[in-house]
């Protein structure tokens, strides 16, 4: 009895040191789909520094396959035509391809090029288009600081933006990460409030350590996992409870299982606490600094003795507490 004919499936996500893009990715998915649906068996070989667990090309065996399926991609270069020469025995074929010179080794080693375009030829759509459409993932924006160097011994940026990242590389979520810093000369930077707000309404969840990573968020009704990024709790902290938000880890007890927790409650719960959030704000339910200003305006209509003060030496009033300036 002769073995099952069983097909590899190759591309640029195959070799050690190819790119896995999200089309060539796609692509291979709609080969999939139209293999399974026929019957077909078949294997994928994956780049190790793109999917270390998988199989790779190196632990092969050629003599297993009578057909090699190359997708997506340029057809040209050393890479593919050492596939030709491994798997020569193999019937060899390039779907959703580009063909840039169709007398090239690398094309013509292919018993049949299924191109998507080629000189000469019409194009066709490239395989991405019909891929099947898997579940839809959450969008996260990621605001983060590696300043505040005014908390001196107690910052733990560094340690905080780590912890957060790494836990973040291994959610199925799409990332964004963001920058509160407008600029309107760098074109990767918001130039208004407004432009960094359309961004925000259109997420699902914002991840942030920053002040106004969570209040921007909450402004625009979107759920924030807060971390405090100093030790004993800052700014984010009274923030957070000024707003009153309760998706808020200390630096020194941020860790993956309570990362995950206030996750699911934003990703649940937390969008319409998030909603209510917005409302409140929108509508002047809570107080702020502004609230107080006339006020302030009209209690000290000028420098008292006509003398400004000097740092550190005379005390000012804040909420009705004496403190001591320092500037």
């Amino acid at each position: 009895m002769t073995a099952p004919r069983r097909i590899l499936l190759t591309g640029w996500f195959t070799f050690r040191d190819g790119e896995a893009t999200a089309g060539d990715v796609l692509a291979l998915t709609r080969v999939e789909e139209t293999l399974r649906r026929a019957g077909r068996p078949y294997d994928v070989v994956w780049s190790p520094g793109f999917r270390p667990e998988a199989p790779h090309l190196d632990d092969v065996r050629p003599e297993r396959y009578s057909h090699l399926v190359f997708v997506c991609g340029p057809l040209h270069g050393p890479q593919i035509e050492d596939l030709h020469r491994r798997f020569a025995h193999c019937v060899r074929i390039a779907v959703g391809t580009s063909v840039v010179d169709p007398g090239a080794p690398a094309v013509t080693g292919f018993h049949r090029v299924l191109a998507r375009d080629a000189p000469g030829t019409e194009p066709s759509p490239d395989l991405a288009a019909r891929a099947p459409a898997g579940p839809a993932r959450p969008v996260a924006g990621v605001i983060l600081t590696h300043g505040q160097h005014e908390y001196g011994a107690r910052r733990r940026h560094d340690l905080v933006a780590e912890r957060v990242t790494r836990w973040l590389a291994g959610k199925d979520c799409a990332r964004l990460e963001l920058e509160t810093r407008l600029d309107t000369r760098d074109w990767r930077l918001c130039a208004t409030p407004e432009q960094l707000d359309a961004v925000l309404t259109r997420l699902d969840v914002v991840v942030t350590d920053r002040l106004h990573g969570l209040v921007l968020a909450l402004r625009a009704g979107t759920p924030v996992l807060a971390v405090d990024p100093v030790e004993g709790g800052a700014k984010v902290t009274a923030q957070a409870r000024a707003c009153g938000w309760p998706a808020l880890l200390p630096a020194e007890r941020t860790d993956a299982d309570g990362l995950d927790r206030w996750w699911e409650w934003c990703l649940g719960a937390g969008r319409a606490e998030a909603r209510r959030r917005r409302e409140r704000f929108a509508a002047g339910a809570v107080r702020d600094g502004a609230d107080g200003l006339l006020d302030a305006l009209e209690a000290h209509p000028e420098v008292p003795d006509g003398r400004p003060i000097a740092p550190g030496g005379r005390p000012y009033a804040v909420d009705g507490l004496r403190r001591v300036t320092s500037e």
